[in-house]
């Protein structure tokens, strides 16, 4: 057994939403805490969430944030070379 302490306007907009829906309170709160398991066994942290996300943006280059300084060196060696 679980017993949950919700705020007063928790409590009213769980409520109003079983109500509406025509569910019980235990239905809602069961699928809420399967779905954040769920969820939580999906992305074990932000890190995994994100790792297809990170360097990505505009350039493409995966690396950019390691790489600068060697990329940085090969510009201005190619700039002054001229």
């Amino acid at each position: 057994m679980l017993t949950v302490r919700l705020s007063e306007e928790e409590e009213e907009t769980l409520n109003a939403y079983c109500q509406r829906e025509g569910v019980s309170k235990s239905i809602v709160v069961k699928e809420a805490i399967e779905l954040y398991l769920a969820q939580r066994k999906k992305n074990k942290n932000p890190y995994e969430a994100g790792t297809d996300l990170f360097g990505r943006e505009g350039s493409g280059i995966k690396n950019k944030s390691v790489s600068y300084k060697k990329r940085l060196k090969d510009l201005l060696h190619e700039k002054h070379s001229h």
